[in-house]
């Protein structure tokens, strides 16, 4: 049997992010990013962050020219099959429904192909919108993503929930896809990124964030959202294991509210890298939820103050690779 019969025969899937991993790509801050007026701190954030990664497995770095640094929106999202090939698919990223310049963000991907930089199948899936963060995956067929984000305008119209589905399914190799109706952070300029919420975890348990303050603007949409989450069963037909997050309390940037969140973390190969917002009551409690989701993972607090300034925070700065990828 040739390569090529074995790829046709084989089983492609989109894997969870606590599988192993070969590396993780950061794309760099620099004076021609929106990052300007706060270089020097931003940078000490990725330095922090590269240096746990680099750790642990490889670093991708990449550099100029780039209008921005989410690697999650921009970079490759990767499928893997049960031989240990990869199929590297290149969506098009136009800046969250075009609120934002995006044309050399959008090119990084064949670029680091071109240049060998990644291996695997490349995939120009360049006409549908879809960014990493918008996504998430338990590894084993199911795929996780909220309404308010693929049905946001300037991103696939005038594509239905229902044809958005089907090319999610087709794409990603999906049995299916759990869509998230409710639930968006202040400040977030994704539409509801699902990786600002929640986050699929070992075990069929589901980390969330969730408000305990009726005040807060956000109390009522991540009430509804929990609620939709209890509804929610596994492919085997159970419950999934809810573990709720605290909400940040509120931090404000030239009188707007930032999306902090703890939902943003980053699993790579032995560790999990957390965000944390300069709250030490929260920020530890938010960390030992996390560490009893990833038993023998290290945990590893990163303070992204600086990071939702431009209203992200530190998933949404990474993007990993599967550890087959350099096969």
């Amino acid at each position: 049997m040739n390569f090529n019969n074995k790829q046709q025969s084989s089983r492609w899937r989109l894997p969870a992010e606590w599988e192993p991993q070969w590396g993780v790509q950061l794309t760099w801050p620099h004076a021609g990013t929106d990052w300007a007026p706060m270089l020097q701190e931003i940078t000490y954030t990725y330095e922090e962050m590269a240096r746990e990664i680099r750790k642990r497995e490889h670093l991708l770095m990449v550099g100029q020219p780039n209008n921005d640094t989410w690697a999650r929106d921009h970079g490759f999202i990767t499928l893997v099959d049960d031989e240990g090939h990869v199929r590297l698919l290149d969506f098009c990223f136009n800046g969250w429904g075009e609120k934002f310049p995006a044309e050399l963000d959008n090119a990084i991907n064949r670029r680091l192909y071109d240049k060998g930089e990644v291996k695997g199948e490349y995939v120009d899936c360049l006409d549908f919108v879809l960014e990493g963060g918008s996504i998430e995956s338990d590894g084993r067929g199911t795929v996780f993503t909220t309404s308010c984000c693929l049905l946001a305008p300037h991103r696939n119209q005038p594509m239905t929930k229902f044809e958005i589905e089907e090319r999610l399914k087709r794409e990603l190799h999906a049995e299916r896809i759990l869509w998230i109706d409710h639930g968006q952070l202040t400040g977030d300029d994704t539409d509801g990124h699902i990786d600002t919420l929640v986050r699929i975890c070992p075990d069929d348990t589901l980390l969330y964030v969730g408000c305990d303050d009726p005040e807060d603007e956000q109390y009522e949409e991540l009430r509804l959202m929990e609620e939709q989450l209890k509804t929610f069963r596994t492919l085997e037909g159970m419950p999934y294991k809810l573990v709720k997050l605290p909400m940040p309390r509120p931090i404000y940037d030239e009188g707007m509210r930032l999306p902090a969140t703890y939902a943003n973390f980053l699993i790579i190969n032995g560790a999990v890298l957390c965000p944390t917002y300069g709250q030490s009551d929260l920020d530890e409690e938010a960390l030992h939820l996390i560490g009893n989701v990833f038993p023998g993972r290290e945990i590893v607090g990163i303070d992204c103050r600086s990071v939702i300034k431009q209203h992200g925070s530190l998933h949404c700065c990474t993007m990993q690779f599967p550890l087959e990828m350099k096969k």
